[in-house]
């Protein structure tokens, strides 16, 4: 039998392991919110009732996928990213906590929150309650939507690139040695795949521009005013990229030293490119803008590692595919089936050799949330018959599983990953 690691292995280089491998929770984009997590756990008898579930990503409230439920689910990939999250604060000096609708969780220390008087709750950068807030939980949401921070008027005539730069620079000492030391942890005490967020390779990612993680952020900040800049300013967003692609390759040099060949792929970027119905961007835009330093991340990584490559990206994004190709991504995620011009026996046919898909697993649009068990059931087998053959395949839902799933639906996707993924697939 093989080991996770061996199978992701064997799946990233398009061959045919002995079963599908699986991931949840290696990355932000392939986990589960913590209000199905703690229903999965109660469901499959792991906690008494009552039992908090670890929230590890504030922003999109997500849920530990801790090591038990790991084993109970078959999963082949674990996560290597840093302790800071995306509001600031390490995730540490855990407390207890309340969503809305009553689940009770464990959120960092720092996981400071004020009520507004609509009912909604702020989020603040650092966990400072004294600096302006950076983001809102909506009364009975789920989880943070980033706040507009462009409080500057912007002086169009005089832009300075080093604003746009604050939240990136030289990893930490400290950083090196907390990934050096979790590399080395997850690879000898389990035998996953281990996929590392080192974070600052993500170029214009719209998470990330408002600055989350930055009491008093200065620059262009605003949604709008980043993407006018592309179409008005598009030498300074040129500027912004070269200048962060160069931290980050020094970054990713001094991290390789420290987790060397441990790590089995890296997410690279978040940014998405597509819409419900298209591309968000031309081709010519991404490849004037994104695609240079996309390959020079790639290129990087593939002379001096045996790492692959990770983009995530919602939404259409077919006509963009040979781009990422040509980019030197090995992965893409998170394969959005449900939308335009997505389908699945299309992309495998065109892509399946030189790019492993990884997720389009279920749609969660649609299927897992408003469908049956059966129909879950059916569409999983129908997708794992469709990207699994030959390799290059990965199971994970279109994105992270959200809340009020009916839990019968997430127990019917598990069994029915184990039930059809094991090759020969039939």
């Amino acid at each position: 039998m093989m080991s996770s690691r061996e199978r992701v292995t064997i799946a990233l280089e398009h061959e045919e392991p002995d079963r599908v491998p699986l991931d949840l929770g290696g990355s932000p984009t392939t986990g589960m919110h913590v209000s199905t997590v703690y229903a999965l756990r109660q469901a499959l008898h792991l906690d008494p009732p009552g039992t908090p579930v670890k929230v590890v990503e504030p922003f999109q409230m997500l849920g530990e996928i801790a090591p038990d439920l790991q084993e109970a689910l078959g999963v082949d990939v674990v996560g290597l990213s840093s302790k800071v999250n995306l509001f600031g604060f390490k995730n540490e000096d855990w407390k207890s906590w309340r969503l809305f609708d009553g689940t009770p969780v464990l959120v960092p220390g720092k996981f400071n929150t004020q009520p507004s008087k609509d009912g909604s709750i702020f989020m603040y950068p650092c966990g400072d309650t004294s600096a302006a807030p950076c983001a809102r939980m909506p009364k009975g949401g789920f989880y943070f939507d980033a706040l507009d921070r462009q409080r500057r008027p912007i002086d169009w005539k005089n832009l300075d690139v080093r604003d746009n730069l604050e939240e990136f620079g030289p990893i930490t000492n400290d950083e090196l040695e907390f990934f050096r030391r979790e590399a080395e942890r997850l690879y000898f005490e389990t035998d996953k795949a281990i996929f590392a967020n080192f974070g600052g390779t993500s170029f214009g990612d719209i998470a990330l521009v408002p600055g989350m993680s930055l009491r008093d952020p200065k620059g262009i900040r605003g949604v709008k005013e980043w993407y006018m800049c592309h179409v008005r300013r598009p030498d300074f967003i040129l500027k912004i990229f070269d200048a962060q692609c160069e931290i980050a390759l020094e970054n990713l040099r001094r991290l390789y030293k420290a987790v060397g060949n441990r790590v089995t792929a890296i997410f690279v970027t978040g940014t998405d490119f597509g819409t419900q119905r298209g591309p968000a961007m031309s081709i010519a835009t991404y490849r004037k803008l994104y695609k240079p330093f996309h390959k020079r991340v790639n290129d990087w990584i593939h002379e001096n590692t045996s790492w692959k490559t990770f983009i995530h990206s919602c939404g259409s994004v077919e006509p963009l595919i040979p781009e990422f190709i040509e980019a030197g991504f090995d992965i893409l995620n998170p394969v959005q089936t449900s939308a335009a011009n997505m389908d699945p026996r299309m992309l495998k046919r065109k892509y399946g050799e030189k790019i492993t898909f990884w997720g389009g697993g279920v749609d969660t649009q649609h299927t897992l949330p408003f469908g049956t068990p059966d129909q879950v059931r059916k569409e999983v087998h129908e997708r794992i018959r469709i990207f699994a053959s030959g390799g290059g395949f990965v199971f994970n839902t279109i994105h992270n599983v959200q809340p009020r799933i009916p839990i019968e639906n997430v127990l019917a996707m598990y069994r029915a990953v184990r039930e059809f993924g094991e090759y020969p697939i039939k």
